[in-house]
């Protein structure tokens, strides 16, 4: 049975452009938020259901993305197995798998071969380049796929490294389709406006020199004393941290008056700075935070809690910076002395994600530190804001003049300023009565497209295609242990013994081949065979 999606207007023109491509490889650079992964999946689709391609295969950043594609990938009919490894294999009842880019530099050569007929996402392809291994694997890996869609959050330069399957025109990555912040403003519910409260504050520290100095961050500093006064201010020990904590925590508390479940995030400096924030919250503002720091093998399961709950803070170094979607986020506070630009919009597009069900009024707040090189990144941001913001007031202004006959309506965004607070938080006003309402793009029946059905794969019955299929396999493998190991206690074979009887019984090679039918009746048999055997030592019934 074929399933319709609704597209937005630049989803719908990426992929008509995609279509149309006669390249192997395709870029396409979206600002965080506006839908890459239905525009990628979508595509995925197209590509299995006219047999362009036999698979799917995607490549994320992070380990913690690979389950959070595979459930996307659901809503889209797609099978795709978040736990894939050389040695398990991939069997025939799954359209795909997601893997991460140090897996492809370990098993450039297993997955070569599936790739050969595979239609590839490379998702944030950028991060290709920080380390070479990664982009000579991918090229080991994926020089033979048909299709090559890469996708980046974040415009980026070649610099010295350049990334395998992207295009470069005088040292820039060409971009076969780009949609930014700013359109996406313009466009209205698809991102949110974000605003950037800047605090100065008076640092003293000690350089490693063992000289003595004192700046706020208004005072012009060599890069060296500004990393020094940046770091002195992000210390936990000192006031300016727990100053700007509060004050992000009563903005939040402000915006969960009306969206209860609305949360912050907290980027640390490392492991130990994440942990003194989070205590620095529960000491000092009064609330409890998620710790998530990549020594932690929970990591990924906090982060899925945190999106699925509602408690206020998460705390983290690097694991929610890039990809991960917890849209109820609204405020964070950049706590950390990464200053890039390609961090810093990572960070920024953690908070931008529009939903809905919240209506036309959903800004988000990023805290940062009056540091040049940051007010310099969000002075960038602020310019593509205002400008949509202007653009968007203008047309009301003029429809509401064309109603009214008065051409001297004032731009709201007029009113936004900076201003000193007595604490030090220089903050812009947002224009809260600015309608940032998506313009019925969505109510276009254009937009609608239906996906045929996929070949092979069959839905489980009772159950939905797609990630369901994947969760069901590891309940049956899962059931499948512990029904072995039962019947080793009962009948003192040994595990080979056990599983390589079940498994005969089944028609099963191995267990990391079965498909879930074979699982299913692999399990039966052990159910039937734990029924006629009495457990070891329990003797008879009188």
């Amino acid at each position: 049975m074929a399933r319709s999606i609704r597209l937005r207007p630049w989803q719908k023109a990426a992929l008509e452009r995609l279509a149309t491509s006669p390249d192997a490889d395709f870029l396409a650079v979206a600002t965080p938020g506006a839908g890459k992964t239905t525009f990628a999946l979508t595509a995925a689709h197209h590509a299995l259901a006219t047999s362009q391609a036999e698979r799917v295969i995607v490549v994320t950043p992070t380990a913690h993305l690979r389950s959070q594609w595979s459930q996307a990938a659901a809503r889209f009919d797609l099978a795709l197995d978040p736990g894939w490894s050389p040695r398990n294999g991939l069997t025939g009842d799954l359209h795909g798998l997601v893997t991460t880019y140090q897996q492809v530099a370990a098993s450039a050569a297993p997955i070569a071969a599936l790739a050969r007929r595979s239609f590839v996402i490379l998702d944030e392809v950028h991060h290709a380049a920080d380390e070479r291994a990664w982009g000579d694997a991918l090229v080991d890996a994926f020089a033979d796929a048909p299709r090559r869609l890469s996708l980046s959050g974040t415009p980026f330069r070649s610099d010295t490294r350049g990334i395998p399957f992207v295009r470069y025109v005088q040292d820039e990555a060409a971009a076969d389709y780009e949609y930014g912040y700013g359109e996406a403003l313009r466009d209205g519910g698809v991102v949110r406006p974000v605003y950037f409260p800047r605090i100065d504050g008076h640092m003293e520290w000690t350089a490693p020199d063992g000289s003595l100095h004192e700046a706020t961050f208004a005072d012009a500093l060599d890069r060296d004393r500004a990393a020094q006064r940046l770091r002195t201010a992000l210390s936990a020990d000192g006031e300016w941290l727990p100053t700007v904590l509060l004050r992000a925590h009563e903005q939040l508390r402000e915006i969960r008056e009306v969206q209860p479940e609305a949360g912050g995030l907290v980027i640390a400096v490392d492991q130990d700075h994440a942990r003194d924030i989070a205590r620095i919250l529960r000491e000092r503002v009064r609330t409890d935070a998620v710790v998530v720091t990549s020594d932690d093998p929970t990591a990924s399961a906090r982060i899925d809690e945190f999106a699925l709950g509602s408690t206020p803070w998460i705390v983290a170094v690097r694991m929610v910076s890039e990809g991960v979607d917890i849209p109820r986020l609204r405020v964070g506070v950049f706590a950390t002395t990464t200053t890039t630009e390609l961090f810093f919009r990572q960070a920024v597009g953690r908070l931008v994600r529009w939903t809905a069900a919240l209506g036309p009024q959903q800004p988000a707040f990023l805290f940062i530190p009056d540091d040049a090189r940051l007010r310099a990144r969000a002075h960038q941001l602020t310019d593509l804001r205002r400008h949509s913001l202007r653009r968007a007031e203008r047309d009301r202004a003029e429809r509401e003049a064309m109603r009214s006959g008065n051409e001297e309506q004032l731009s709201l965004f007029a009113a936004i300023s900076a201003i000193a607070l007595g604490d030090g938080v220089e903050h812009e006003q947002p224009a809260w009565l600015l309608d940032t309402a998506p313009a019925g793009e969505l109510d276009d029946d254009g937009l609608t497209l239906d996906l045929p059905p996929l070949p092979g794969a069959p839905a489980l019955p009772g159950a939905a295609p797609t990630f369901s299929r994947v969760a069901k396999r590891r309940e049956l493998r899962d059931a499948n242990a512990v029904s072995t190991r039962m019947l080793v206690q009962r009948t003192g074979l040994g595990h080979a013994q056990v599983n390589n009887e079940l498994n005969r019984l089944a028609g099963v090679g191995r267990i990391a081949d079965a498909t879930l039918e074979q699982l299913e009746r692999r399990l039966r048999h052990a159910e039937r065979w734990l029924t006629r055997t009495t457990p070891r030592g329990a003797g008879t019934r009188a």
